[in-house]
């Protein structure tokens, strides 16, 4: 272990808690490392993997996180390799290839790929020795980026007879570690955290009212001038004003926002991570993967999600262990506008109705075949919200995940299909005769039909699909598929839709007050009389930090009360006409219903949902034009102008 860490990674000793994580996984057990950003998580799969005899498979929920993770290894000469969506279809089967011939020793994935028929067929030819679950918090319903396809990672498991998993994060509250402790089945002694507490960060929090704030800004970074830092805001638009500002200040700044395309987004980060452009002004579409240890400030210009997007994203700052400065501009001016996001991931009851019926309906075929896309559109819920609603179905006992396919696959012929035909005999030629034969050919490509493939020769889909993978790596075809379909099975229907939507609405609400909460605790802590660092340490369950830490703006005597957000103008009758008009014409129009107040509101706020991207919602007179405004006053103000 120690020859690997220093031949290998250069390295003379082991930082805190990365040999206790390591020599659990070396000793056969499954561990969870909980180390603050920038601590080093990474080493504890990347050492043991080199050792173990088979593939370790890494689950990442970030494209990004990936690509930073692979140039490292490759850096290092070990052999990785990751297959993703922005990969070509050769690239993935030359890297499934070096996997099945046992030359790769790390396999990085993202969780949906989990989903995908070919990729699962190819996990079950190829020996695991661990799973490793990036980001483990996603798993955890009270976490504070919980993703529903994190849940199914135990199962997947126990599928792929994976004998131990790796639990990497470093935001995890007490709540969040006995979640995943207990998913996993994890002992307790082999959870390690080393504590939350950075005493290079020196954390600030200023009180700030909104028409003060860019001033301040440029305060500060002519203060800073040329040093790298980060500044966080909630709006795309946001981050382009304020960029704008900044240069119009003489600060060269860019922003950063998953509006801009890849390659703009790439090279920008680029151009960040190489020293070219020192100021980035970007929402928290920017950060994750980010492993730049000379980032010297961080500053949020608008308020952070939550305590744990807040540590996330300061924890980007001083990976060299340099003091670095973390600044809040912190007022309740946007609150409504951080409140607002929360309650788009709430789907209307309708919605939640529309996929129970779905489910009804299919109570005759024994399995419910979905298109996530689709079903999103018909539903009218974004697909985030979508799959945590499958997931709670999934735990009400009701539907249980089979497999996901591609409903269509298609193949160019590179060899003539006689020639094909030649290179097998016997059971084996019959059954690609057969495959050349019901195969639907227009002009170059041909279509691949699993129906009379299995009316014709009994063929199952799984054969079919493992054949053509075959074709592909010899290089005989070229290979296609589309069109990812859900199939899972029906355990019950027999549950009364209008009661249960009522219950999973009723859930969705209450996850929506958690997250309310959330944002106030946040609050809360930044408006504290204590010591900051001792603060933001403790809510993650680290009891060990120094109850002063001497280098925050508490410590300094600065206790940030924070201004209350200015008044806005009362919402009056005569203006609703001018807000909504065109909107309710169009939806009207467009669905033959007048809308409901709660699907207004999310108009008013600039809250989007599928039917609005359909609409050209953005593009109407009045979207967001109260996205200032709470929620439920919008609500029940657009409530008092619908008729009826």
């Amino acid at each position: 272990m120690h020859n690997t860490l220093e031949q290998v990674f250069g390295f003379s000793q082991f930082r805190p808690g990365q040999e206790a994580a390591i020599s659990a996984v070396l000793a056969g057990r499954s561990a969870a490392a909980i180390f603050p950003t920038g601590s080093g998580k990474s080493i504890c799969y990347q050492l043991p993997a080199l050792l173990l005899p088979h593939l370790t498979l890494v689950v990442s929920p970030l494209l990004a996180l990936m690509q930073d993770q692979l140039a490292f290894l490759q850096r290092h000469g070990i052999s990785a390799g990751s297959i993703d969506s922005a990969q070509s279809r050769d690239d993935a089967s030359a890297v499934m290839a070096r996997a099945r011939s046992g030359e790769l020793k790390i396999l990085m994935v993202s969780v949906e790929r989990l989903k995908n028929e070919r990729f699962r067929n190819f996990l079950q030819q190829v020996p695991l020795s661990l799973l490793v679950v990036d980001e483990a918090h996603c798993i955890s319903e009270w976490g504070h980026n919980f993703r529903s396809d994190y849940l199914k990672l135990p199962d997947y498991q126990r599928q792929f007879n994976i004998p131990q998993a790796l639990l990497l994060t470093a935001t995890a509250t007490p709540t969040v570690i006995a979640d995943m402790q207990a998913k996993f089945n994890i002992a307790a002694e082999d959870v390690v955290t080393t504590g939350f507490y950075r005493p290079n960060l020196n954390l600030m929090v200023e009180p700030v009212r909104g028409e003060d704030k860019r001033r301040r800004l440029v305060e500060w970074m002519n203060a800073r001038a040329g040093q790298p830092g980060i500044i966080y805001v909630t709006l795309q638009k946001t981050a382009e004003h304020i960029a704008e500002h900044l240069e119009r200040s003489g600060i060269q700044a860019e922003a950063y926002h998953a509006g801009l395309p890849h390659d703009k987004r790439e090279a920008i980060q680029k151009r960040f991570m190489t020293g070219q452009s020192n100021c980035i002004v970007a929402t928290i579409a920017f950060g994750m993967g980010i492993d730049k240890s000379d980032i010297r400030n961080v500053v949020h210009f608008d308020l952070p999600k939550s305590i744990e997007n807040y540590s996330q994203e300061i924890g980007r700052a001083g990976r060299d262990g340099q003091p670095s400065d973390c600044l809040v501009l912190a007022n309740r001016d946007s609150l409504n506008v951080l409140e607002n996001f929360v309650y788009g991931d709430t789907p209307e009851r309708a919605g939640i109705r529309y996929v129970l019926d779905e489910i009804k309906a299919s109570a005759g075929q024994g399995q419910w075949e979905f298109m996530l896309g689709p079903l999103a559109d018909q539903s009218n819920i974004r697909s985030l919200p979508l799959k945590t609603l499958l997931v709670q179905l999934e735990l009400r006992g009701l539907i249980a995940p089979r497999y996901a396919y591609y409903a269509e696959y298609r193949f160019k012929y590179l060899l003539e299909p006689e020639v094909l035909l030649e290179r097998f005999d016997g059971e084996r030629r019959d059954f690609v005769a057969a495959l050349i034969q019901t195969s639907t050919r227009a002009r170059s490509w041909a279509t691949v039909n699993f129906d009379a493939m299995y009316a014709q020769y009994s063929a199952e889909r799984s054969r079919v699909v493992k054949a053509l993978d075959y074709f592909q790596e010899k290089g005989w075809i070229e290979l296609e598929s589309k069109q990812m379909t859900d199939v899972y099975s029906l355990l019950r229907s027999d549950f009364d839709s209008e009661d249960l939507s009522t219950e999973l609405h009723d859930y969705f609400t209450r996850h929506e007050q958690a997250e309310i909460t959330r944002i106030h605790a946040m609050l809360a802590m930044f408006a504290s009389e204590r010591c900051l660092g001792y603060r933001l340490a403790e809510y993650f369950g680290d009891h060990n930090a120094p109850q002063q830490c001497g280098h925050c703006s508490v410590c300094h005597g600065q206790v940030a009360r924070l201004p209350p957000a200015p008044e806005l103008p009362a919402l009056v009758d005569d203006n609703f006409t001018q807000l909504c008009g065109e909107f309710i014409h169009k939806h009207e129009q467009h669905t033959g219903s007048m809308p409901t107040a709660e699907r207004l509101t999310r108009f008013l706020c600039g809250i989007s949902v599928p039917l609005f991207t359909r609409l050209k919602a953005r593009t109407i007179p009045g979207y967001a034009a109260l996205e200032e405004y709470p929620f439920a006053e919008v609500r029940s103000w657009a409530a008092d102008h619908l008729p009826g």
